[in-house]
């Protein structure tokens, strides 16, 4: 009875052998791949430059070797939140470049106004302000040329710029724009030489708030090295730092330095300032609502 179980056993398994060798033999129709829709995660890692992710993989293998060797596990969380938090800390906010483009509005606007001078209508002298104008709003002068020379409406493509430049200083020159666009107003020029004067204005007061505002900024950068370094040379000379190579010292550092951490993020809120409303585009008027 059991030699002839085994031997049905053994026969269907040899069947369902030579089945399924002939079943790979077969050829088969090339299947189109299936597009797979990356996960939030994945946009976020592919939205990551390259920099960033060497710099972050350096201080994890950094962190998890510190860890393997002397046991420090918060190495790990230490190493990658410094490598990648302390420079966004301290470096400056980006106000070097609002100002930059703040003095391209400026020269923009006046070379608009010497071109309105001459006698030429608003388009016209937009679009022969282009070569000139200076590389911080050059794309958007550019497009709202080809806009006017697409046939949009005057006004329509002049909200649009002011869209683009996303600056109250752009929505008063917009607005002079917009004004003279629809009364056809000769004496466009002086006003947008009077705009110009109050943008390098707001250009030179803006320039003296940056400077107040990065003394702060290098004293906790200054502040903020020397600790480092102190902590660096006490952890390979003496004896300073052993408590917190326990368990619950280690997690203590991480409370300390996260504090650390939270008072330079506080201070470059701080010096950040806010951006002034607009009273143009969509924003405006839900603001308005």
């Amino acid at each position: 009875m059991n030699v002839w179980v085994w031997s049905v056993l053994f026969g269907a398994l040899v069947v369902a052998g030579l089945v399924g060798t002939v079943l790979a033999l077969r050829p088969q129709p090339a299947r189109e791949p299936v597009a797979r829709r990356p996960t939030a995660l994945a946009r976020r890692l592919a939205g990551v430059s390259r920099r960033t992710r060497l710099v972050l993989t350096v201080s994890v293998g950094s962190g998890l070797l510190i860890a393997l060797l002397t046991g420090w596990v918060a190495a790990v969380v230490i190493l990658p939140a410094a490598a990648l938090g302390v420079p966004y800390l301290l470096a400056a906010p980006p106000t070097a470049t609002t100002i930059r483009r703040l003095e391209a509005m400026e020269e923009w606007t006046r070379n608009l106004a010497g071109v309105l001078s001459s006698g030429v209508g608003l388009e016209q002298a937009v679009t022969a302000t282009l070569r000139s104008t200076p590389d911080a709003i050059k794309p958007e002068v550019t497009l709202l040329v080809a806009r006017l020379r697409a046939r949009w409406d005057t006004e329509q493509a002049l909200r649009a710029f002011a869209d683009d430049l996303d600056d109250v200083t752009g929505d008063l020159i917009v607005a002079n724009l917009i004004l003279a666009a629809q009364r056809r107003n000769r004496s466009l020029a002086n006003a947008l030489q009077g705009v110009a004067e109050s943008v390098a204005e707001d250009v030179t007061s803006r320039r003296k708030v940056e400077a107040g505002r990065a003394k702060p900024r290098g004293s906790a950068r200054l502040v903020t090295t020397f600790s480092a370094g102190v902590l660096v040379w006490l952890a390979f000379t003496g004896d300073y730092v052993a408590p917190y190579g326990t368990p619950v010292g280690q997690v203590l550092l991480v409370v300390l330095l996260t504090a650390y951490a939270g008072g330079l993020l506080w201070m470059r809120k701080m010096t950040e300032g806010k951006p002034l409303p607009r009273f143009l585009g969509p924003a405006a008027k839900a603001g308005v609502r």
